[in-house]
């Protein structure tokens, strides 16, 4: 499967920046760290888009569109359409999942 490009949505982005927001006055090493991580998290689905894998609680709801990435706390959230990939999330695994991926899916698609 040939990617031609990873995009990252606004509100993947706005994710990153509350996290970096939140350890900006912690640690600007686990800042640095996550950002950079991230960025290699996201580059690597241009040449192996499926390794993450599909997202537990949505697939129980027969819901198989959504992969996810593990990256530390969070998971990073994302589809693949056609030769695109899409970052819809970014979201720390210690809070209650599900609760959050349906509203945070429901903006991506404009349905709040």
């Amino acid at each position: 499967m040939a990617i031609n490009q990873v995009i990252v949505s606004q509100f993947a982005k706005d994710d990153l920046r509350e996290i970096i927001s939140y350890y900006q006055s912690l640690s600007q090493k686990y800042v640095e760290k996550t950002i950079s991580e991230f960025e290699e998290n996201i580059l690597s689905l241009k040449e192996f888009p499926k390794s993450g894998r599909i997202v537990p609680e949505l697939e129980k709801q027969g819901i198989e569109t959504f992969r996810e990435l593990i990256q530390g706390y969070y998971r990073i959230i994302y589809e693949i359409s056609g030769d695109l990939v899409n970052i819809l999330a970014v979201i720390d695994g210690r809070r209650n999942f599900e609760d959050i991926i349906i509203s945070k899916i429901m903006r991506v698609y404009g349905k709040s």
